[in-house]
Order: structure tokens, then C-alpha cells, then sequence
């Protein structure tokens, strides 16, 4: 019985180790016809232990099996492994390494591919890391960038020291985006948002994707922000709008027509939708920390009381 909560730290802190290094895949998606080659890149194969690269298929349906294995010194493949399309798979040498490579590209190569390999831990035991992913997607469709706009999320009335803007991309194939963001202040440099700046929140559905960047700041603030959407047919960049000053009093406004009024409506009533799952997401974020937290706390104070003496080892 002692060994399961020595086993359970042992696997935690594999995990938040792993969550720390990761391989590199520059590549979100990669879109090619039926015949057509295509090659994964993996970078950062540096940190791993021994010379060798593990390469997974993952289907939307299906768990990760593995392909093929590369020896990197001299680009040996190893296809013990029995996947039903080993033969498609190649190793094909570029400047940063050696990567995965399919000749002939087939409508059942979509899916997502995965580079890994074994690092060393300081406990005198192995654990695998793992690339980004990228997913293939074979079809005879063109790539359309994404439509991409930003705007406030949340009501202009801050609440505790908090701002929130969201970036919608839109009608973008194939459908996976990743979000950045930039600030700027009035006739300064562009820069980098610093990470303890905002944090940011996902949403996926058909067809669209908003990213949500929880600012710790006043919405007064002199920053600009911009948004970028990374996507396989380019990066589309949109920014926050200065303020428009109200009409005078004295002036009554102008009625907008009626086309516009609807699209108001429409943009609000989206607006809402998304603060209703931003505080969703914040509260199951709460209490996940809060339940793994506790575990943790849990765990340590069991092995201070009991001690048990185990030694962790994994092997390819």
C-alpha cells in the first residue's frame, strides 16, 4: 500500500516535468493533396537522452501509436512496431535534424503526428517529451486564411483591477489557429506581452475560434494590443480601435440603420456568450488547482511519515 502514493508523486512530478521541456513542431497544420510528399519537422531533439526519435500517428478517433523510430547519427529506422502503413513512413535529413516524410500522401495519412523522445531526470530515471503535434489534413480543398477581429469581452466597468479582450478567427481551412498577442503604447514600439501580463483562455467550435486575454490592469490603460492568428496560410493581425468620444447632448445621435442595428445585436449577443463560458472556464480552472493542490499536499505528507524507499526506471 505504501508504494501507490509513492507511485502517484513519482508520475506527478514526470508530468510537470514533461510540461516543462517540450520538442519543437513549427508546423500547426500541414494541408497537401492525394499524391502529393509531405515531412514533419521536430527541433530541440538536443535534450534527449540517446539517438534516438519516436514519431506517433494519432487519429481524432484513436489513441497515439507509434510509427517508426530514427536513429539520428546515421538515420536508421527502426519499424518494429507493426503500424498497418509502416512502409508509407520515411526519415528525410534537414539542417535541424532528421524528420518524418511521406512519399505519396493518402486520404488515411490525416491525422495528427507526434515527435518524442526519452530525457534523463535528475532521480536517475527516464521520462518521454513530446512535440506540439502537427495534423495533417489531406483533401482537394484550397487554404483560406482566417477572418480575425477584436474587441472587448467583458462590460467596460473593470472589476477587480481586471480587462478582458477577445480575438475571434473565422471561416479560416483547415480550422486549427494558434493565438499571440503585442501591446504597444501611442507612437511606441510594438513588444512583446510580458507573461504575467494577461492570461489567456481558448474557445473552440465549428467553424470559429476565440482566443480570451484576461488583462491585470485598468482598462484605462495607454497600451494598444494587437492579436495574431498563426495559420498554415499565413499570420492575419488585428488590433484594438481608440475610443470613439459620444455625441454632445445638445446633439441628439443619429439613428443607425437598420442592418447595423441587427449586426449590434448579433455582436452583443456573442459577446455574452463567450462571458458566460470565460467564467465557466476560470471557475473549473479554480477548482482543478485547488483538487491537485490538495492531492499533492497529500501525498508529500504521506511520504514524510512513511518514507518508503522506491526507485523509479524507464526504458524504451
Amino acid at each position: 500500500m505504501l508504494l501507490l502514493p509513492a507511485a502517484a508523486l513519482c508520475c506527478l512530478g514526470s508530468a510537470l516535468a514533461a510540461m516543462a521541456t517540450q520538442l519543437i513542431q513549427e508546423d500547426l497544420t500541414l494541408t497537401r493533396r492525394v499524391g502529393g510528399d509531405v515531412s514533419f519537422s521536430c527541433r530541440g531533439t538536443e535534450k534527449c537522452d540517446g539517438s534516438f526519435v519516436n514519431w506517433f500517428q494519432k487519429r481524432d478517433t484513436e489513441t497515439f501509436t507509434r510509427i517508426l523510430r530514427i536513429n539520428r547519427p546515421n538515420g536508421g529506422i527502426d519499424k518494429r512496431y507493426n503500424h498497418p502503413q509502416e512502409d508509407d513512413f520515411s526519415a528525410v535529413n534537414k539542417q535541424n535534424g532528421w524528420e518524418l516524410q511521406i512519399q505519396k500522401v493518402k486520404l488515411d495519412h490525416s491525422a495528427s503526428y507526434y515527435c518524442s523522445c526519452w530525457v534523463p531526470h535528475p532521480g536517475r530515471w527516464y521520462y518521454l517529451i513530446f512535440g506540439s503535434g502537427t495534423k495533417l489534413v489531406v483533401t482537394d480543398e484550397p487554404v483560406v486564411k482566417p477572418v480575425v477581429s477584436v474587441y472587448p469581452a467583458a462590460p467596460r466597468a473593470p472589476l477587480e483591477g481586471k480587462s478582458s479582450l477577445l480575438c475571434l478567427a473565422s471561416a479560416m481551412f483547415p480550422p486549427l489557429v494558434q493565438f499571440s498577442w503585442k501591446r504597444r503604447r501611442e507612437d511606441g514600439p510594438l513588444e512583446e506581452l510580458p507573461p504575467a501580463e494577461g492570461e489567456q483562455l481558448e474557445i473552440r467550435e465549428s467553424g470559429r475560434t476565440a482566443a480570451i486575454l484576461m488583462l491585470h490592469q485598468q482598462e484605462n490603460s495607454t497600451y494598444k494590443y494587437r492579436c495574431y492568428v498563426h495559420h498554415e496560410g499565413g499570420t492575419v493581425e488585428a488590433h484594438t480601435e481608440p475610443e470613439v468620444p459620444a455625441p454632445a447632448a445638445s446633439c441628439p445621435p443619429e439613428r443607425d440603420p437598420p442592418d447595423q442595428l441587427a449586426l449590434q445585436r448579433a455582436d452583443s449577443s456573442f459577446q455574452l456568450q463567450y462571458q458566460v463560458k470565460l467564467f465557466c472556464l476560470l471557475y473549473t480552472q479554480l477548482i482543478v488547482k485547488s483538487l491537485v493542490f490538495c492531492c499533492g499536499l497529500s501525498l508529500l505528507m504521506i511520504l514524510r511519515n512513511k518514507r518508503p524507499s522506491t526507485n523509479c526506471k524507464y526504458e524504451d
